[in-house]
């Protein structure tokens, strides 16, 4: 693992990109899945076998057997890649590494996870990285990032410069409290390549611990398109924040001046915990394979439909899929937060 390093032309590709496989840590006792984990397993297995469906797929665990047994009956299991690995949750976007190609060098930026601000343990799953670069599996160098908080989910790249984001995520004073906004911003253009920055200041999902990440709030796609997440209830709580987002969005123009086409993706309707907390549920955190996108979806009949229908107005090509995630929102997340892609030939050959 290189620790210091300068690059010269990083990209960070988009998700749409070309990839080798879908990264997973799996659900087990010892996570905050304990008291609903069969729940939990089977909509991790039914994710599973959307993926290995077309292509390869990492299984991290500290016990792989156990989830070998799992997973047994899947058809194309041989397609799955199991790294034995301690872990404290199960979010793959956020302590996953970073692809980034610069030039004809593949790089896995390795950067530092502390938990959305300090809020949970992490002591294993910011180790997760560095462990995959250990046993070997990646085509590409990684970097050592750990002088940086920086999660997946906060970050959206359109493969092209544009890097979207919110302003609530990155300066928040428990991640990166020693920098302002403009070295972040330095930050991100010179590891992620990032020739614009575009910050959202408004839109929060109620139940959401991340502090905003964009994955839950607006999406970019191609054809210079962004998904964002739209309510058209005054009475929600959430319709003046999301309302502010996007007017930001309407203004706002990518890394060539070229403004974006907006398609909005319907709030669903609120969805509550044993306790009547609301969660954060939201179409808006999909997964990008190569032939297919995974959309969350909440037994709402009405909104799944237009969700999945608007999502495969932007994806004329893929196949979009829903999958019930309601258990994954009980510990308010959803699906592109249990995910991380790896880009095409990035992931040496089984």
């Amino acid at each position: 693992m290189t620790t210091s390093f300068t690059l010269s032309t990083p990209v960070m590709p988009a998700e749409w990109e070309p990839q080798d496989a879908i990264m997973l840590a799996w659900p087990h006792r010892d996570t905050d899945w304990c008291y609903m984990l069969k729940e939990a397993q089977a909509c991790f297995k039914e994710v599973a076998c959307s993926i290995i469906r077309e292509m390869r797929l990492i299984v991290i665990a500290p016990d792989v057997d156990d989830v070998k047994r799992q997973l047994q009956d899947l058809d194309h299991n041989e397609r799955i890649v199991y790294q034995e690995i301690a872990t404290n949750d199960t979010w793959a976007r956020d302590f996953g590494p970073i692809s980034i190609i610069d030039g004809d060098k593949r790089l896995m930026l390795d950067f530092k996870f502390n938990a959305w601000g300090l809020k949970f343990a992490a002591c294993h799953d910011n180790l997760i990285c560095m462990k995959m670069h250990e046993n070997g599996i990646f085509n590409a160098q990684t970097i050592d990032c750990q002088d940086f908080v920086l999660e997946g989910g906060s970050i959206e790249s359109d493969g092209m410069g544009t890097i979207l984001t919110t302003s609530q995520c990155l300066l928040s004073p428990n991640r990166n409290r020693h920098l302002s906004k403009l070295q972040i911003k330095d930050v991100l253009k010179a590891r992620l390549g990032a020739k614009k920055v575009l910050w959202l200041d408004s839109g929060e999902l109620t139940g959401d611990d991340t502090d905003a990440h964009i994955d839950t709030l607006a999406r970019l796609v191609p054809g210079n398109t962004i998904l964002y997440v739209k309510s058209d209830d005054p009475s929600d709580e959430q319709y003046d924040s999301l309302q502010r987002m996007e007017k930001e969005l309407k203004s706002m123009t990518n890394a060539h001046g070229e403004p974006f086409r907006l398609m909005p993706l319907p709030c669903p309707a609120p969805i509550h915990d044993e306790e009547g907390n609301r969660l954060p549920a939201t179409y808006a955190n999909f997964l990008i394979t190569n032939s297919q996108v995974l959309v969350p979806i909440y037994n709402l009949p009405e909104t799944d439909k237009l969700a999945l229908d608007t999502i495969a107005q932007a994806f004329p090509d893929h196949n979009v899929v829903g999958i019930d995630c309601n258990a994954l929102i009980q510990q308010h997340g959803s699906l592109h937060c249990i995910t991380m892609q790896i880009p095409k030939n990035f992931l040496k050959e089984s």
